[in-house]
C-alpha cells in the first residue's frame, strides 16, 4: 500500500532531480591518467566539447528518466524486498545523475530544457510497469537497462578520444546498468514481448535525438 510518506518522498525526489540538487554517494569516476594542465577540458577542441556536451546531456536525460522509473516502480512494488531493490538501484542512478551534472558544468554545457516532461513521462511508464506486477516490473528493468547498456557502449564509441573524464563516467555507468539488469533478471524478471521492446527502442530514439538539441 502506498502511504502518504511514500508520496512525499517521491515528490521530494522529483524536486531534487529537476532542480539539480542530486548528491552522489560515490566519488565521481576519474581517468587514471590525466593530461597536464586542466585535466577535464584542456585537450578538447571546441567541436569536441560540443559533441561531448550533447552526448552527456542525452545521458543526463536518461538518468532523469531512471530516477522517475525506479521511484514509480518502488512505489508499486508488491514486496518489501523488491521495493528495497528498486530503491537501491535508484540510489546508484542518483550517483550517475550527479556525476553527469558535474561533467556538464566542466564542459560548459547544460541539461535538457525538457527534463520535467521526461520525468513525468518516465514516472507514468514506471507506474504502469509496477501495476502490471512484480515480474513484469522486473522484466521492464531488465530490458531498459540492457538498452541503456548498449546506448552507453555507443557513446563510448562516439565520445572524443581525448575526453577521458566523460569516458570514465560513462564506463562506470555502463557497469552499474549491467549489474541492475542482472539483478532484476535473477529476481525473476519476465521477458518483454517483442512489440514492447521495439516500442521502448523507438521512444528512446526520439528522446535521444530531441535531448541532443533541446
Amino acid at each position: 500500500m502506498i502511504t502518504q510518506d511514500d508520496l512525499i518522498n517521491s515528490a521530494d525526489l522529483a524536486l531534487r532531480t529537476l532542480s539539480r540538487s542530486a548528491h552522489a554517494a560515490r566519488p565521481m569516476p576519474r581517468p587514471a591518467l590525466a593530461p597536464p594542465g586542466d585535466e577535464h577540458t584542456a585537450t578538447l577542441t571546441a567541436e569536441e566539447r560540443r559533441l561531448a556536451g550533447a552526448l552527456m546531456r542525452v545521458n543526463h536525460v536518461g538518468e532523469v528518466c531512471a530516477q522517475a522509473l525506479y521511484a514509480a516502480q518502488a512505489l508499486t512494488a508488491r514486496t518489501p524486498a523488491l521495493r528495497s531493490q528498486m530503491a537501491a538501484a535508484g540510489r546508484e542512478e542518483t550517483d550517475h545523475l550527479a556525476w553527469i551534472e558535474r561533467r556538464l558544468d566542466e564542459l560548459g554545457d547544460r541539461t535538457s530544457l525538457l527534463n520535467p516532461l521526461w520525468y513525468a513521462g518516465a514516472f507514468a511508464i514506471g507506474l504502469a510497469a509496477g501495476r502490471a506486477g512484480d515480474r513484469i516490473s522486473l522484466g521492464f528493468v531488465v530490458e531498459t537497462e540492457r538498452q541503456v547498456e548498449a546506448h552507453l557502449a555507443g557513446h563510448l564509441d562516439r565520445l572524443p578520444a581525448a575526453d577521458l573524464a566523460s569516458r570514465a563516467v560513462v564506463a562506470q555507468m555502463k557497469v552499474d546498468e549491467a549489474r541492475h539488469a542482472d539483478a532484476a533478471l535473477q529476481a525473476g524478471g519476465a521477458a518483454m514481448p517483442a512489440p514492447v521492446r521495439w516500442l521502448m527502442k523507438a521512444a528512446a530514439r526520439v528522446m535521444t535525438r530531441t535531448a541532443q538539441v533541446i
